[in-house]
């Protein structure tokens, strides 16, 4: 039993050295990450970092993503400053008040 374990557990380490050393993240990425990294990146006005963001799932998800992550954030700032949402976005976008 012992012996099963140690192997599991030295593959397992093995694993993980062989992707440290590659260089290379093989892990995938959800809609949420990719919309999170995306929208920072954008922020930031970092080129690389978006594009790698965007490769992360496809344009539709993104989208979705981002739309997503824009609903929250409205939502969190209207509650944290006690307006609607709607005044909270068109005051992001600098419109005027409705």
């Amino acid at each position: 039993m012992w012996g099963r374990m140690r192997k599991s557990v030295t593959r397992f380490v093995n694993t993980v050295r062989a992707d440290i050393d590659s260089g290379r993240d093989k892990r995938t990425h959800n809609l949420f990450e990719a919309a999170a990294a995306y929208v920072s990146a954008c922020a930031e006005d970092d080129q690389e970092q978006i594009d790698e963001a965007a490769g992360w799932v496809s344009p539709e998800a993104l989208s979705f993503g981002v739309s997503e992550l824009a609903c929250r954030a409205v939502i969190a700032l209207a509650r944290e400053r006690d307006e609607s949402p709607q005044t909270v976005a068109r005051a992001l976008l600098g419109l005027p008040a409705a």
